[in-house]
């Protein structure tokens, strides 16, 4: 070997090499004895100077601890912002506002917030809102006394909910007695299957010009709330058509504190916070009545009362309910998704916005919705 070969040796290959050139020695010619001898010195060099360092890193390191060498001033210690703190800022509101309109793509606006965070995007990729949004949001489906009692549900696709259509109750089994039958248990099934609301708002195109906050506060709250009152209409109407709905048939033409009393006596016992669902006109006529008759009892019969609008032609004066017993499944989230179109009303400076929510909604359980209905004859 080499000088240079040697020199960058450690410990162990220093010894293992020596021991080679000791095999080498006793068939070697005195030339070859000559450079094998100078080899061995060279290996002596090399170990003595391994030692030397380990000596003197062992001397520096004992030099340390006993308080040699300058303190180094401690790096504060940079914590990095978590997704939470990133969706509350202001700089997310304001670019995913234009992510909305269509003026940043999906791709550039996860390149401005990947750095220090997850965005939460899942295989679809969807961006996570913001926290002033979700908070909207959240403040929509809860203002509306319909949509906030009813259950609520996110699986993909068509959703297929299993009821208990008929059983055998539980049996007294005495000691020694013959064995019980099998329960005969009979499960029926609601498919939910999404549809989808949509609601169209004209802007002119200054409107569209507003950011962040300002542009949630006036696009987003109105389309949001129209779309999530349309849900609860739809709730009621999928209520009146279901076929595990009773139909109660009132005493006339006008709903009566009889009627809710009589309704309230079809619900099953599961049903264990009912309420009253009707027109404003309704309640108003039978407060008015209850007052006229100077009754001395709560016209509605205790029942909290939630209101709405029949369809058109329906005949239904109320509903009382068990809300639990309605479900609405979101397959793509309860945030509605916008198109904005600036073309095709371009002429007149007007930008149609159309916001779009994916929903289902349904009776899935018996015994929980009584539908009161005019008595037609």
């Amino acid at each position: 070997m080499t000088r240079e070969e040697v020199m960058i040796l450690d410990m162990e290959g220093c010894e293992e090499r020596a021991a080679q050139i000791a095999e080498e020695t006793r068939e070697a010619s005195e030339e070859i004895l000559a450079e094998l001898s100078a080899e061995l010195d060279m290996i002596e060099e090399r170990k003595a100077n391994i030692k030397a360092e380990a000596e003197e890193k062992r001397a520096a390191m004992e030099a340390v601890i006993e308080g040699a060498g300058e303190e180094i001033e401690k790096q504060e210690e940079r914590k990095m912002p978590d997704m939470n703190e990133i969706r509350a800022s202001k700089d997310y509101l304001d670019k995913w506002v234009e992510l909305q309109k269509g003026k940043m793509d999906a791709n550039e606006f996860r390149a401005l917030f990947t750095t220090n965070a997850d965005l939460g995007s899942d295989v679809t990729g969807t961006i996570a809102v913001p926290t002033y949004v979700e908070d909207r949001i959240h403040t929509a489906w809860e203002k509306n006394d319909i949509m906030a009692a009813i259950r609520k549900t996110y699986f993909r696709g068509n959703l297929k909910v299993g009821y208990e259509a008929s059983s055998d109750g539980a049996v007294i089994h005495a000691e020694g007695a013959e064995a019980i039958s099998e329960e005969n248990l009979v499960i029926g099934f609601i498919e939910l299957i999404p549809q989808t609301i949509k609601k169209l708002v004209r802007y002119s195109t200054e409107v569209m010009d507003m950011k962040g906050q300002a542009w949630v506060d006036y696009i987003f709250d109105e389309v949001e709330y129209q779309i999530v009152k349309k849900a609860a209409e739809t709730a009621v109407a999928a209520m009146e058509a279901s076929s595990l709905s009773y139909g109660y048939t009132a005493a006339g033409a006008t709903l009566t504190t009889a009627d809710i009393i009589g309704a309230e006596g079809y619900l099953g016992g599961e049903a264990a916070n009912p309420v009253l669902i009707t027109t404003r006109s309704n309640a108003a006529a039978l407060k008015a009545a209850a007052l006229s008759a100077n009754y001395g009892y709560d016209p509605f019969d205790g029942l909290p009362v939630m209101f709405t609008e029949f369809a058109a032609g329906s005949d239904t004066l109320g509903i009382v309910a068990d809300l639990s017993g309605v479900q609405a499944n979101f397959p793509d989230g309860d945030q509605p998704k916008f198109v904005f179109d600036e073309y095709t009303e371009a002429a007149a400076d007007i930008v149609r916005v159309i916001g779009r929510l994916y929903v289902g909604i349904d009776v899935v359980a018996p015994g929980k919705v009584v539908v009161i209905g005019a008595d037609s004859e």
